[in-house]
């Protein structure tokens, strides 16, 4: 039986889907801020965890002239889909400031309707172009989920839900390490958002954004990205 809150959220849901797009409130934009295209957005943070590796942090965008030109409005120039783990802040890894990344973080960087409700506002009303599903090494939601499915038992409470997200990687990556399993989950996460209709599969087919998969490294640092090739 559904709870309350699910009913009352399918329906808020249903609401706003029945609503003309332009009826969501937008938020305020920079006229001064153009979009950044996926290419260049992906340099950028290439860029920056080169900075981090190597010690030689810029600390952009974190005055107070900063935050007062986000008081206007954001732009942020690339999404981040990663895990809740607090070894792997976005803005650290890839050394941005306020404003720079739209973050939505949840333990095994899952994908859920909450999460791509969030990816596709980003991308809407935000002008975001690029998306990257960051997992990390030695996840401790991916081992869990491992060893719940390998010894056939059941994660206690809303844990469980995690373990279901991830199983489709520990089923494809049966003897294997759980850094094959981690990497399996981000490649399956970048094809739900790469898929996901009826917004974000739209958007990749004409080019508009793209989606690439990243692996954090805990012990270099170094942040390796895969990107889908074009067919």
């Amino acid at each position: 039986m559904k709870s309350k809150f699910s009913i009352l959220t399918t329906a808020v849901a249903a609401i706003l889907l029945s609503l003309p797009l332009g009826t969501i409130a937008k938020e305020p934009e920079h006229a001064d801020a153009p979009k950044v295209s996926p290419a260049d957005a992906l340099a950028r943070l290439k860029a920056g965890n080169q900075r981090f590796v190597a010690g030689k942090l810029q600390h952009p965008h974190q005055d107070s002239k900063r935050r007062a030109e986000l008081a206007k409005g954001q732009r942020p120039f690339a999404i981040v889909l990663g895990c809740a783990d607090s070894r792997t802040s976005p803005e650290v890894l890839f050394d941005q400031g306020l404003g720079d990344l739209f973050v939505v973080r949840v333990a095994g960087n899952v994908l859920d309707d909450h999460a791509l409700a969030s990816i596709e506002y980003a991308v809407e009303h935000l002008g975001a172009q690029l998306i990257v599903v960051l997992g990390h090494q030695r996840c401790g939601a991916v081992q869990a989920a491992k060893e719940t499915i390998d010894s056939n038992a059941e994660a206690p409470a809303h844990i469980n839900s995690l373990v279901t997200a991830i199983q489709p990687a520990v089923e494809a990556t049966r003897g294997a390490d759980v850094e094959a399993t981690v990497k399996a989950n981000i490649d399956n996460v970048v094809e739900g958002v790469r898929s996901s209709e009826p917004v974000l599969k739209k958007e990749v087919e004409t080019g508009a954004i793209n989606v690439v998969g990243a692996y954090y490294n805990l012990d270099t640092a170094a942040v390796s990205f895969t990107e889908k090739k074009k067919e």
